[in-house]
């Protein structure tokens, strides 16, 4: 009863104006974006093809037909963006780098100096607005040629090219970066890359054995990038490194035990995934019992370096669905259906669990993301968290801050 009154009383602050005094004094707030959403030049200073430039050109991937060539030209006007970004009162902006800028083959052989020369430039601008830079290596634009010429994530080889990423990085930058996020909602790539088909690279055609292996690449991707960091760089750059996952909140949607559980499920099947091997050394006993053989097994040595490989959790958060057990999934992915559940509008006295954005999947729902952290700090025995992503969409809006 306490916990009901305690999400009414938040409920009804929402409704009021809230300003910055409502946060403590060192509460951080930021902008985020994409690399291939923001920088346009796709063609310039040096930048290889990445995934998405290959999937936004094959017809009926996109709805309206647009790509990221130019985008909205970030890479020429990152000066006035910066300067918006200092004006609006922000304190940090959280930017992706393009890989393919980096190493336009994605192959560690040959840097591109081009792309050190910008990203530093961008750093650099945003130091001297007093803006805190926090940079994630990979927000899904893999390197074309990764993917062509090894099957990109579906290879183990990619754990070391992607280290091999970080580490120049690392040295270029970590200087003035602070704040490092080695992977962005590697369940996105996962399962909508790999399983369901609709974001880049669209594959599709193995979807109860790939997403699965992507996962488990990426953990370890993540893991090595972060080892070379802690041994080489951390002492005397004192920066710190993270991953992060995205969740909804799984409410279940009735007090029955078989909701209540799949509402436990759909959890695990979300950041247990990830931060589980990272915690506890191995995907949730449940995934295992779901997925047998089709989910990887760690090593001794993968285990070691995934231990404890995250000095804080970024959190993307957004919206919270009821959940229901279902013995045969609605869902038509694999990994949808093995977890047993049904994602429902409407609760058991027909209201919704939120008010409706306006983009369809979302729902405002504030008290969601309290949970969810409340969750992490419970299972994970209380890891820093930084919420690198929230937001609502209102109109054509989509607020993002960190």
């Amino acid at each position: 009863m306490a916990e009901e009154e305690e999400l009414e009383a938040e409920r009804n602050s929402d409704r009021r104006h809230l300003s910055r005094s409502d946060f403590p004094p060192n509460f951080v707030f930021g902008v985020a974006t994409s690399a291939y959403q923001i920088e346009g030049a796709s063609g310039e200073g040096g930048r290889g093809a990445s995934i998405w430039d290959d999937f936004s050109r094959v017809e009926g991937r996109i709805v309206d037909g647009s790509n990221g060539d130019v985008a909205v030209d970030h890479y020429h006007r990152y000066e006035e963006d910066i300067d918006l970004i200092a004006k609006l009162g922000f304190d940090a902006y959280r930017f992706s780098i393009s890989w393919s800028r980096i190493y336009p083959d994605g192959l560690g052989t040959q840097i591109n100096m081009e792309g050190i020369t910008y990203y530093n430039k961008l750093i650099d601008a945003l130091v001297k607005k007093g803006i805190q830079p926090y940079a994630t290596l990979y927000h899904w634009d893999l390197p074309l040629h990764l993917h062509n010429s090894m099957g990109g994530w579906l290879s183990k080889q990619i754990i070391n090219w992607f280290a091999t990423y970080a580490e120049t990085c690392f040295a270029n930058f970590g200087d003035r970066v602070k704040n490092w996020i080695t992977i962005n909602e590697p369940l996105q790539t996962a399962v909508n890359g790999y399983g369901i088909g609709i974001f880049a690279p669209g594959r599709c055609e193995h979807s109860n054995t790939e997403p699965y292996l992507v996962a488990h690449h990426q953990l370890l991707a993540h893991a090595a990038a972060v080892s070379v960091y802690r041994k080489k760089y951390r002492d005397h750059q004192g920066g710190q490194i993270g991953l992060v996952v995205d969740c909804e909140w799984a409410e279940a949607y009735s007090q029955k035990t078989e909701d209540k559980e799949a509402a436990a499920r759909r959890l695990d099947f979300q950041l247990g995934w990830y931060l589980d091997p990272i915690y506890y050394g191995d995907y949730p006993k449940v995934m295992r019992e779901k997925l047998g053989d089709r989910l990887p097994e760690f090593s001794e040595e993968d285990i070691e370096l995934l231990r404890n490989s995250v000095d804080f959790v970024g959190l993307n958060h957004y919206t919270t669905r009821f959940i229901a057990h279902a013995s045969e999934s609605p869902e038509e992915s694999d990994f949808y259906k093995a977890q047993q559940m049904k994602r429902i509008e409407k609760g058991e006295g027909g209201e919704t669990i939120g008010e409706k954005a306006a983009s369809e999947w979302l729902y405002v729902v504030p008290w969601g993301i309290r949970k969810v952290l409340n969750y992490i700090v419970q299972r994970y025995n209380n890891p820093p968290i930084y919420v690198t992503e929230n937001g609502i969409a209102k109109g054509w809006e989509l607020l993002l801050l960190i």
